[in-house]
């Protein structure tokens, strides 16, 4: 009976489903846009690695063997002479990404949803505003989304090592489908993050289509 149930569940999901994804590869999912912000208490000279389970795509500055730049309190970046607002990569991945739980929402509700649970979730407003500026206009024409803020089937794919290590690490990746309508899905529970001493920030996302 449960596994009719979750066959059931599947194909309503399937028969939900309209639009397309920015990137039609449905066999692999592209990290779009993955930013990195630094935050350091002082002026830091700060080592990013990335250990990307997947194929970098795009890096700024240029990723190379990792980056190595100089972090204003204020997340000011500088590298080789240049000045940087975040770190940039995007690649592309054959990652599972988990829409157990989540929320499902409207294309015309999608800017106050977003700004509301990254605020939750702890991005400022300057960050969230980044965000939704890249995101809206891939969402909203969508009847609905199916939402879901990622964990470890994000960070296993991505893990980051940082030298000095960070006191706080926020990371927000976002999952979503396009759907011609809602769907039933249990809504999932976010956790706010706390921000202390040097803090590294992350936002991202994907489009999943079925």
């Amino acid at each position: 009976m449960k596994r009719f149930a979750a066959i059931l569940a599947a194909f309503l999901l399937a028969a939900a489903m309209t639009g397309c994804c920015p990137d039609d590869k449905q066999e692999s999912y592209t990290a779009s846009k993955p930013v990195l912000y630094l935050y350091p208490e002082t002026t830091t000279e700060v080592s990013v690695k990335l250990d990307y389970q997947g194929t970098l795509t795009t890096t700024y500055p240029a990723y190379n063997d990792g980056w190595v730049v100089t972090a204003e309190p204020d997340g000011t970046l500088t590298s080789d002479g240049r000045e940087y607002s975040y770190l940039f990569w995007e690649g592309v991945s054959d990652t599972e990404y988990d829409f157990s739980e989540g929320f499902v929402v409207s294309g015309e509700d999608t800017a106050e949803f977003l700004a509301e649970k990254l605020s939750y979730l702890g991005l400022t407003p300057r960050e969230y505003n980044e965000f939704i500026v890249y995101w809206l206009p891939q969402m909203e024409e969508n009847a609905y989304n199916l939402i879901s803020f990622q964990g470890d089937a994000y960070t296993d794919s991505a893990p980051l090592t940082v030298e000095p290590e960070p006191d706080t690490i926020l990371r927000v990746f976002m999952a979503y489908k396009p759907l011609e309508k809602p769907v039933e899905v249990p809504e999932q529970t976010l956790a706010p993050t706390e921000r202390e001493g040097f803090t590294l920030v992350e936002w991202g996302g994907t489009c999943v289509e079925y």
